[in-house]
C-alpha cells in the first residue's frame, strides 16, 4: 500500500472527519475547453455508447483511466489485469509526457457546482478523507454493494495507486464552514468548466495554512453519509488505503440534492408483469394523457404521488395498496427508516418476491433517468419500474439507523466532474 506525506495515518479514536491536503494530479492545459475534452462523468454514468464519444473527443480523455477497455481475454480476471495494467501504463505515460502535472505542495480545495437551470448552486471540500477505522461512525454508508463491481475498483486502485476521482460525502452542518468556505474563493478558480448538463464547475486551490486548518477543523467536528461512491469507499477498503478523494458538501443548504434511480425488468411483457403484481398490489393503468414520459414526469414531480410505476416505454400503470404478503417480503427486522422506503418495497416486494427476478446477473438493470429506462424497457422487451426518490433525510435517517439500501437507490445531484483533480498516493 501507498500513501501520500501529505496524509498522515487516522487516529484510531476519530470520531469526525479527517480531511488532509494532498499534492494533486492535474491535467497541464487548463483552459475551459480542453478541460471540457479530456473530463467526463462519474464511471458508473458513462455508458459503452458515451465511452466511445468520449475517447474520440481527446486522446487524453479521462475515461481512458476510469473504464480502461481491452478485447476480451480468455476470462474475466485475464481480461480485468490486462485492463487495469493498461490503465496504469496510460496513467504513468500522461505523467511522463507532461500532460497531466503534480502539484508542487499539498492543498485543499473548493468546489462549486451551479447549474444552469437555476438550481441552488452546491459547494464542498475537496481533499484526501481519512478511511475511519472499524467501528467508527465518521463516515456511513446506506448502499448495498455488489462484490465483483468491488473488486473492479480495487484492482485499478491498486494498479494505478491514484484515485481517479472523487466519492461524494454529505456532512452535518457546522457553523464555521459556510464562512470558511466564501473566504477561500477569492480571485478567479484555478479550474473551470461547464460540462454537456449546463452545470458549471469551478475550483479554487487553497494552500493557507491557517485557512486549511481551520476548515479540516471543523470538519472533525462532524460526520458524513456517503452520497456517492459507495463501491469506490467499499474497494478503498479493500485496498487497504488509508484515505480517499473525497468532496465533502454540506446535509442541506449549499448540498446535494436527491434523484430517483429506476430499474428495468428485460424480458418481461407488460400484461403478464401487471397480472402477476396484482396477486400483492392494486393495479391502475394510467390514461395516457401525453406520452408515458410525460405521465410518469407528472407523477414524479407530483408531491402527492404515491405508489410505484410500471412501464414497458408506452403503457404506465400504478401499483399501489401492497398486501400484507407483500409487506411481509420486507424484512421486518429492518429499521422503520428502511421498511418505509418505496425502492426497497419495489425490490424485496415486487422485482424479487412477486416477480421472482434475482438483483444479479442481469436480471435487473440499473436507469439512471427516466429517458434511460424507458428506453431500456423497449430495447429489453421489458418493464421499467420508476420510483420516486427518498429525500436526503430518509438517506441519513437509513445509514444511522446502520440500515443498507438495495444498491443504486439514490442519485445524488449535481456531481463532481471526473479528471478535473486526482490524488496519487505514492508521494
Amino acid at each position: 500500500m501507498l500513501s501520500s506525506s501529505a496524509d498522515s495515518a487516522h487516529p484510531a479514536a476519530a470520531t469526525g472527519l479527517e480531511v488532509r491536503p494532498f499534492r494533486a494530479l492535474t491535467y497541464r492545459q487548463r483552459d475551459p475547453g480542453h478541460l471540457a475534452r479530456v473530463s467526463s462523468p462519474a464511471y458508473d454514468l458513462v455508458t459503452p455508447e458515451g465511452r466511445d464519444r468520449l475517447t474520440a473527443a481527446d486522446p487524453h480523455n479521462i475515461v481512458r483511466l476510469i473504464l480502461p477497455g481491452v478485447a476480451s481475454g480468455p476470462d474475466g480476471a485475464d481480461t480485468t489485469r490486462r485492463s487495469v495494467a493498461g490503465a496504469a501504463a496510460t496513467l504513468r505515460d500522461w505523467e511522463s509526457t507532461g500532460v497531466l502535472e503534480r502539484d508542487s505542495g499539498p492543498a485543499l480545495w473548493v468546489y462549486t457546482m451551479r447549474p444552469a437551470d437555476g438550481a441552488p448552486e452546491t459547494v464542498g471540500w475537496l481533499g484526501a478523507v481519512g478511511l475511519p477505522p472499524a467501528g467508527s461512525r465518521a463516515v456511513l454508508p446506506h448502499e448495498d454493494t455488489f462484490p465483483v463491481a468491488v473488486e473492479g475498483r480495487r484492482a485499478l486502485l491498486a494498479a494505478t495507486a491514484t484515485d481517479l476521482e472523487p466519492i461524494v460525502l454529505a456532512h452535518d452542518p457546522h457553523p464555521d464552514v459556510p464562512a470558511l468556505t466564501a473566504l477561500a474563493q477569492d480571485g478567479a478558480p484555478t479550474l473551470e468548466v461547464t460540462d454537456a448538463d449546463g452545470v458549471r464547475h469551478a475550483l479554487w486551490r487553497v494552500t493557507d495554512p491557517a485557512l486549511r486548518d481551520a476548515v479540516t477543523a471543523a470538519l472533525a467536528d462532524t460526520g458524513a453519509v456517503i452520497a456517492d461512491g459507495h463501491h469506490r469507499f467499499a474497494a478503498a477498503r479493500a485496498y487497504e488505503a488509508r484515505a480517499i478523494l473525497a468532496l465533502v458538501t454540506p446535509m442541506g443548504p449549499g448540498g446535494l440534492r436527491v434523484q430517483p434511480i429506476h430499474r428495468v425488468v428485460p424480458d418481461l411483457a407488460l400484461d403478464e408483469a401487471l397480472a402477476t403484481a396484482s396477486a400483492g398490489f392494486r393495479v391502475t393503468e394510467l390514461s395516457s394523457a401525453g406520452s408515458a414520459a410525460d405521465v410518469i414526469e407528472r407523477w414524479i414531480t407530483d408531491p402527492a404521488g404515491s405508489g410505484l410505476l410500471v412501464s414497458d416505454g408506452s403503457r404506465v400503470a400504478r401499483l399501489d395498496s401492497p398486501s400484507g404478503e407483500v409487506l411481509a417480503a420486507v424484512p421486518a427486522e429492518a429499521p422503520a427508516a428502511w421498511r418505509g422506503l418505496d425502492v426497497v418495497l419495489a425490490h424485496h416486494g415486487l422485482v424479487q418476491h412477486l416477480w421472482g427476478r434475482d438483483d444479479d446477473h442481469g436480471g435487473v438493470l440499473i436507469a439512471h433517468g427516466l429517458e434511460e429506462a424507458l428506453d431500456g424497457a423497449r430495447d429489453r422487451r421489458g418493464v421499467a419500474v420508476l420510483l420516486r426518490a427518498p429525500s436526503p433525510a430518509d438517506v441519513a435517517a437509513v445509514a444511522r439507523a446502520n440500515a443498507r439500501m438495495p444498491r443504486k437507490s439514490t442519485l445524488f445531484v449535481p456531481k463532481p466532474r471526473t479528471g478535473l483533480v486526482l490524488r496519487p498516493h505514492g508521494d
